[in-house]
């Protein structure tokens, strides 16, 4: 579940990482990019066949990505869609003014409050007023949303 992503984020920093497999009951478009986005080589459900299971293990180490194939279906329909997507994104980011765009640039470069507040020279206080604006404009729940819209209306 969810729970993974932490690990999988945990054993990728390692010196040497190993591959990582995902092999869970959620197959939502959203639960898959986050695991690869959290450096998973692999995503399958939990009913995929003992020899797939076995076919994937060696598929990642010999260093080839493995995802089932009603996911890999779902993520290339999820691309071919993707003008619509950017257009969205696009549009919902148009009502954001030019200084919480860009503290969206920045949580979608990974920095803290902090680091936000740094770089654009204002207070920690403010670049959080701003944070929640933007969560609530943007209709979000968190920060990774943020980095995810920003992503898909190609800001980075």
């Amino acid at each position: 579940g969810e729970e993974g992503r932490p690990a999988t984020e945990r054993l990728r920093r390692r010196h040497r990482p190993p591959e990582i497999i995902v092999l869970t009951t959620f197959d939502t478009d959203e639960h898959v990019v986050r695991a690869l986005r959290a450096g998973a080589s692999g995503f399958l459900l939990k009913d995929t066949p003992p020899e797939q299971i076995s076919q994937a293990v060696r598929a990642v180490a010999a260093g080839n990505p493995m995802l089932s194939p009603g996911v890999t279906r779902r993520l290339m329909q999820r691309v071919a869609s993707g003008a619509e997507t950017y257009e969205q994104a696009r549009g919902r980011l148009a009502v954001l003014t030019p200084r919480e765009r860009d503290v969206v640039l920045a949580i979608a470069h990974g920095r803290s409050n902090a680091e936000i507040a740094g770089e654009l020279l204002m207070s920690v206080t403010t670049v959080k007023a701003h944070v929640s604006h933007i969560l609530t404009k943007l209709d979000l729940d968190n920060r990774t949303q943020i980095a995810l819209l920003a992503h898909d209306g190609r800001l980075l």
